[in-house]
């Protein structure tokens, strides 16, 4: 299978046009939702009776309201229609949004700026599901996790600067209104021009029924999503990010002002750094991963956004500098570029979390079902959203400082980062191989496309260390059983990872015929659900650095449920600190070399009646060659 840079994909017309569209999408909500906040705080007197706190939290209640009342609805509609007729049905209707917004501005109306600012929210709850639904739909395994990259860098570029436009337009005087309503005009029609690039992504349930009841349909889509438990827990883990996202963003004006002593070009400044490092984190996970969707990255983001967001707490100035500095005299302040380091890697390890996790739910969600999914969980980060407003509003009223909330919810983000982890220790298992081959060694894979996308099939492998399991997890796009003998299974910490990833133990006959007899039973039940069953038919770890005779226990297998069987070689491990050359392993330290080298080569798959333990050995031999 060809790799392709995620940025090259930008150059094809399954994803480029659609990338437009959804970047003008974001790029025109935060012109427009911007503009309308500050023309508000500072004109909002002259338009009407209601207090300045009211209209700029009643604004942000119209924009969330529609996810709550349309996202259902949306996600059936883009199950059951062609996504690229809807992205033009959708970028039409922003059009007509638009030019109500722009005559609102134009007329200082503001019941009509707040009615196109909730259709803008319904707009934008209709896309969601289409958005995220139609990646899995055009892009391959390999390229899901660069196209989410993409996409989530792309957003939070478009926020930032959708927001700083708004604000340039709506205080050019006279006319700021008037630039505003141009601007929007302008960009929705770019919005729909590009829509109309967007190609064909067919419905992949045409024949559903829709429901419009939006109370009865939420609480079936919420329903549905607890049918899928690592699906629903990966989108219970977005919500916390949008709750962790949404409180960090929405103090970045009170810290600004009262911690930094900085004018409103500070808040710009906060914004793009924090925007700067969820792009940046987001186009990373593409490398991090090797092209393939690694939910190792998350406990690795995690840890990140809680490090950073305790660290500011600490790298926050005790005392306010008198008068509202711009953004050149705070950056002459001692310590100020520590607060702006946090924040960006504070939004790189938020970009390392949510990726994957996007990836994920998209790979694992039933393709019929996918857009629902996608809605209940824009339904969910919404519900977080709103609790991340009370919540920071409750602490914030009963004395904390804005420092004081970003070091809660960098512990509570711990707290619930446990959480999920002990509940799908699956993250946490990938997280510890995604560690084996980033900071212990350099893999380098070949072949590897010759294992099964889907599927039974057996993997065999050269025996050399104790990580030869872990390496081949790592690397490989599939879960993989592995069996392996019990007294490994049982080794303390790895232990951990092998029951997580659901590995056989086995033994000897002559020591324990029963749990042998256990053994074959389970692979074969793990054959006929679609597994991969990775073994090392030399049924022991080296001492020679040369293969040992690969035993009968593959042909018996194969016998009991005949499926391919893909050949495995891993090269470079003998002499490592795992390994047992000159003795017992893990007694050398000094054999530790960090970010050593080594492979894992592929071969093409062996059918069922090809399978010899002598013919696989040749091919394994032959595979590994002098490369021990």
């Amino acid at each position: 299978m060809s790799q392709v840079n995620q940025f090259a994909l930008l150059g094809q017309r399954r994803f480029g046009p659609f990338f437009g569209v959804q970047f003008l999408g974001a790029f025109n909500d935060n012109v427009y939702k911007n503009a309308l906040v500050i023309m508000l705080t500072f004109q909002g007197a002259g338009m009407t009776d209601m207090g300045q706190g009211l209209l700029v939290n009643l604004c942000a209640g119209l924009f969330i309201l529609p996810f709550f009342l349309f996202s259902a609805t949306a996600g059936q509609l883009a199950d059951k229609y062609d996504k690229a007729m809807l992205t033009r049905f959708v970028k039409a209707i922003e059009i007509v949004i638009m030019v109500l917004g722009a005559v609102g501005f134009y007329l200082m109306n503001l019941s009509m700026l707040l009615v196109a600012l909730f259709m803008m929210g319904m707009q934008s709850a209709m896309f969601g599901p289409v958005k995220y639904a139609y990646l899995p739909q055009q892009l391959r395994k390999d390229e899901l996790v660069g196209g989410n990259g993409l996409v989530d860098a792309g957003t939070f570029i478009a926020i930032l600067l959708g927001t700083i436009l708004g604000g340039v337009l709506i205080g050019f005087k006279p006319g700021g209104a008037l630039w505003v309503a141009a601007a929007v005009l302008v960009i929705a029609v770019l919005g729909y021009m590009a829509s109309r690039k967007v190609p064909p992504s067919p419905a992949p349930e045409p024949d559903l029924k829709i429901n419009w009841n939006p109370l009865t349909e939420t609480w079936s889509n919420l329903r549905f999503l607890r049918t899928n438990r690592t699906v629903f827990l990966s989108i219970l883990g977005i919500s916390w990010f949008w709750f962790y996202g949404a409180l960090f963003l929405s103090q970045f004006p009170a810290y600004a002002r009262d911690v930094l002593g900085g004018s409103e070009s500070v808040v710009t400044l906060l914004l793009a750094v924090f925007s700067i490092g969820i792009g940046l984190g987001s186009l990373l996970c593409e490398k991090f991963s090797g092209q393939k969707i690694e939910i190792g990255l998350v406990p690795f983001g995690s840890i990140g956004m809680t490090v950073f967001a305790v660290d500011l707490y600490f790298a926050s100035p005790g005392t306010v500098a008198a008068g509202a500095a711009g953004v050149s005299a705070l950056l002459a302040q001692p310590g100020i570029w520590r607060v702006l380091f946090d924040l960006v890697m504070v939004g790189m390890f938020g970009g390392f979390y949510i990726v994957p996790m996007y990836a994920l739910i998209q790979s694992r969600s039933e393709p019929g079902h996918q857009a629902r999914v996608i809605a209940g969980n824009n339904i969910m980060n919404a519900l977080f959203m709103v609790v991340a407003a009370g919540a920071a509003a409750i602490l914030l009223q009963a004395g904390l400082t804005v420092p004081q909330l970003f070091l809660i919810t960098g512990c509570l983000n711990a707290l619930i980062a446990i959480y999920i982890y002990t509940l799908v220790p699956e993250f946490l298992m990938r997280f510890l191989t995604w560690l084996l081959i980033h900071s212990v060694y350099r893999l380098d894979k070949s072949g590897l496309e010759h294992i099964p996308e889907r599927g039974p099939a057996v993997l065999v492998c050269n025996h050399v260390s104790f990580v030869d399991a872990l390496i081949i997890a790592a690397a490989c796009r599939r879960p993989i059983r592995f069996v392996m003998d019990h007294r490994i299974f049982r080794i303390p910490v790895l232990s951990f990872v092998f029951r997580t990833g659901r590995c056989i133990p086995i033994a000897p006959a002559k020591e324990d015929p029963e749990m042998l007899e256990r053994a074959y039973d389970e692979i074969a039940r793990g054959l006929e659900a679609g597994d991969l069953i990775g073994i090392f038919p030399e049924g022991r770890i080296t001492d020679t650095g040369e293969l040992y005779p690969f035993r009968s226990g593959i042909r018996r297998i194969i016998e009991r449920t005949p499926v391919p069987v893909v050949p495995l070689a891993l090269r470079g491990l003998w002499g490592s600190f795992f390994s047992r050359k000159d003795g017992a392993a893990m007694t050398r330290p000094w054999r530790a070399r960090p970010l050593a080298k080594i492979a894992l080569v592929a071969a093409p798959p062996v059918a069922p009646p090809a399978v010899t333990p002598e013919g696989l050995q040749a091919q394994v031999l032959a595979l590994r060659g002098d490369w021990k």
